[in-house]
């Protein structure tokens, strides 16, 4: 039986599938909460930014900080991307 996680998770059962799979708490959140919304739809591609290769550092730094990514004023472009995608 699935677990009722709070009035924050729209989709307990997504949530809980996705944390199993080793996903953090906020990104199983963020895809159960967009799979929940009729709005959105996290499984079709879409995004329409460039990728992270083709983002000059201060553009991944800015978007590190923005997430609070730990030690991002020391790390190169190849590692901002790193850490931006495991976020």
């Amino acid at each position: 039986m699935t677990k009722d996680h709070g009035p924050s998770i729209k989709d307990d059962e997504t949530y809980e599938a996705l944390r199993e799979d080793g996903a953090s708490k906020e990104k199983a959140a963020r895809i159960a909460n967009a799979k929940a919304s009729d709005d959105q739809s996290p499984s079709e591609k879409g995004g329409k930014a460039k990728p992270y290769e083709e983002w000059t550092r201060d553009e991944l730094y800015k978007r590190a900080q923005e997430l609070d990514i730990e030690g991002r004023s020391d790390m190169n472009k190849d590692e901002l991307i790193g850490a931006l995608r495991d976020h």
